[in-house]
């Protein structure tokens, strides 16, 4: 779902930037009074695991990939504020060292995945959690809220790919910037997220469970003092997904809407204007892969660094943070 550089025009780019500008300022106000100082490091292990779980490419039917991104879960542990604020950072780590997701595009990607994925899965959960009685009832509704959550932000990424050729055209007719229209975009990208949120929605009911059975403090209760929260397990989570990144290898094929110059050309036989001329970043470790080593090895480097840049980010944050007498 990381839309890359060149696939949107710079004016779309811009708007979906200044559409998050108000979103970001009011999250990071929400953070500050819902969101003690001792819990700013759950930011972190949050962002961490959304990083981690979107290294799991996993094949599709087709032969695409997609993966699971963790925003409804963080949503629902810290609120859809705090997710904003998580995956936000998750991402722009992702694309500024590892190349995943364009940097000119950094505002539609965070649009997708840090507010309209958590706040749209939230809303889906606690709807659905109001009707339904239980423990059992809350672990479903995790699942549908995380199911409904990535299948938005995919509907909402696949209107801004299919705009583009309706919007911008070379003297020849072809396609400037992304070259599939809305009803390509739209069954290409909703058809596949209809698969893996099943994923998804089994990993946010999966560690809510878990998340509720071990440290209940954690969960997101609207601002409401809580004890403190027991970060240990979660810790666990990250050191497992960290092993275990290397399965994300096994994938073959490009997610869609990822392909790169070739790929483009191969599929639609020219090569866009954008492409040939457009944005050209070149990140540190390119695709989670480092010069000198194998494929495996690149990817756990960059699990690992991807996740400590995070959390340090976070640690710093927290540090610098006013203690608020209110929460703890």
């Amino acid at each position: 779902m990381h839309i890359p550089d060149n696939y949107l025009s710079p004016s779309t780019c811009a708007v979906m930037g200044v559409i998050m500008l108000p979103i970001w300022a009011r999250a990071v106000k929400r953070v500050k009074t819902d969101v003690s100082k001792k819990k700013i490091p759950l930011l972190g292990v949050c962002g961490a695991f959304s990083f981690l779980i979107m290294m799991f490419n996993v094949p599709i039917p087709g032969g695409t990939t997609a993966h699971a991104v963790g925003g409804t879960l963080i949503a629902i542990l810290l609120g859809p504020y705090a997710a904003t604020i998580s995956v936000s950072i998750a991402l722009l780590i992702q694309a500024l060292f590892f190349g995943d997701g364009g940097i000119l595009a950094f505002g539609a990607n965070t649009f997708n995945m840090a507010f309209v994925m958590p706040f749209v899965g939230y809303t889906v959960f606690k709807f659905v959690k109001n009707r339904l009685k239980g423990d059992r009832g809350e672990y479903i509704s995790a699942f549908i809220g995380g199911y409904v959550g990535i299948v938005a932000a995919a509907f909402i990424a696949s209107i801004e790919f299919g705009i583009q050729p309706l919007l911008f055209k070379d003297a020849f007719g072809h396609a400037i910037y992304c070259p599939y229209g809305l009803n390509v975009s739209i069954p290409a990208m909703v058809l596949v997220h209809l698969l893996i949120g099943i994923l998804e929605g089994a990993i946010t009911a999966a560690v809510y469970a878990y998340v509720k059975k071990i440290s209940p403090s954690m969960i997101y209760n609207n601002g409401q003092k809580v004890k403190e929260s027991n970060r240990k397990p979660l810790y666990g989570i990250l050191i497992a997904l960290v092993v275990l990144c290397p399965l994300g290898l096994l994938a073959s094929g490009d997610a869609w809407g990822e392909w790169d110059t070739e790929g483009i050309k191969s599929l639609v036989g020219y090569i866009p204007h954008a492409f040939q001329h457009g944005m050209d970043y070149h990140a540190i470790a390119a695709d989670y892969s480092l010069s000198g080593t194998n494929d495996i090895v690149g990817y756990i480097i960059s699990a690992i660094a991807g996740t400590a840049i995070i959390i340090i980010i976070f640690k710093i944050i927290g540090s610098l943070k006013k203690d608020n007498t209110n929460n703890t």
